[in-house]
């Protein structure tokens, strides 16, 4: 279908990862070019430049990849390079590239859609929570798998995932948010993949109106629509907004719920040392009750957490097992 769409000879951006085309009415079409469409620096630059150049010369941007699956994570190979090296900073350069990448979507000032379909998993996943909108096939598998590979997820997803879930807070209510945080919680402690799109709604994973493509062959068409859509219907980005969360009490029950299920032997040591720096981001760290938790506060706890995950030996295990046998190891 993007090869219909595609309005020129070539892309209006190309890297070594990513490509942009022109899919006509204003429409500019990022699309995935690396192995399983799995997102790699080239990936995320273009990301930036995508955004760019549509909000100078565009009306909206619509993220629709090719191949089996939209896009199963992030390029583990390069991560595990740079954890073996112990080269921190490159990994903490990658993690704040990702996560600058989904709020400049956010933020952008042109709608951005993304057209997930298949295997929508931890990158993936966090590339849509970025967006405006989603126009996702029927038969697509979202979640935030990163547990599986020893880490949490580091472009922005447990923020985004988060704040998706106190969408509907009123404005300066002093709501105990302990609830929605655990609820979060579980979803990416536990790496819960909806295995369709309508329960990827359910989980909070894709908004309840976001739009469900039965037929992969009008995807394309249905999510330009979408966008253009946002784009004649007077679009403005949304305004950021801070959370009061729950802080040293919220860790602390998220932590005897990590112990529970370590006990029973429903989870490893391992995965109870992930859930636990997991807790703290989702609940602010320990100070998140005392105020309201702005977005980028909630980000540097995720990077944080992420690269301290990197220099785990048992995280650099599930990473490398995930590499040769295309499962995840359970250590």
């Amino acid at each position: 279908t993007l090869s219909i769409l595609r309005r020129e000879d070539k892309p209006v951006l190309a890297n070594a990862g990513a490509e942009a085309w022109d899919l006509g009415d204003g429409v500019l079409g990022l699309t995935f070019k690396t192995k399983a469409n799995s997102i790699d620096a080239d990936v995320i630059s273009m990301l930036h430049e995508s955004v760019e150049r549509a909000e100078r010369d565009f009306e909206a941007l619509v993220v629709a990849n090719e191949g089996d699956h939209f896009c199963v994570g992030a390029n583990l190979f390069m991560i595990v390079m740079a954890a073996n090296q112990k080269q921190w900073e490159q990994i903490r350069q990658v993690i704040h590239g990702f996560q600058t990448a989904s709020q400049r979507m956010k933020y952008a000032r042109i709608p951005v859609v993304a057209a997930p379909y298949g295997m929508t998993l931890g990158g993936g996943l966090e590339v849509c929570l970025g967006t405006d909108a989603v126009q996702a096939s029927a038969e697509t598998y979202a979640g935030l798998v990163e547990v599986g590979v020893g880490v949490i997820p580091g472009g922005a997803g447990n923020m985004n995932l988060l704040w998706r879930a106190l969408e509907g807070i009123p404005e300066g209510a002093q709501l105990n948010t302990q609830e929605y945080v655990t609820q979060v919680f579980k979803n990416i402690a536990l790496a819960k993949v909806a295995t369709s799109a309508v329960e990827a709604q359910q989980f909070g994973y894709f908004r309840r109106g976001d739009g469900v493509s039965f037929d992969r062959a009008r995807q394309l068409t249905e999510a330009k629509a979408r966008a253009l859509g946002l784009a004649h219907a007077g679009y403005h980005p949304p305004i950021p907004r801070s959370h009061r969360l729950t802080g040293e009490s919220g860790i602390a029950t998220l932590e005897m719920m990590v112990d529970t299920l370590v006990a029973g032997g429903y989870a490893t040591e391992h995965d109870g040392l992930i859930a636990r720096k997991l807790a703290v981001v989702l609940c602010g760290g320990a100070g998140g009750a005392a105020r309201e938790v702005t977005e980028e506060e909630v980000l540097e706890l995720e990077a944080e957490a992420f690269i301290s995950l990197c220099g785990e030996p048992k995280s650099i295990e599930r990473m490398q097992h995930m590499l040769m046998n295309n499962k995840p190891l359970r250590n």
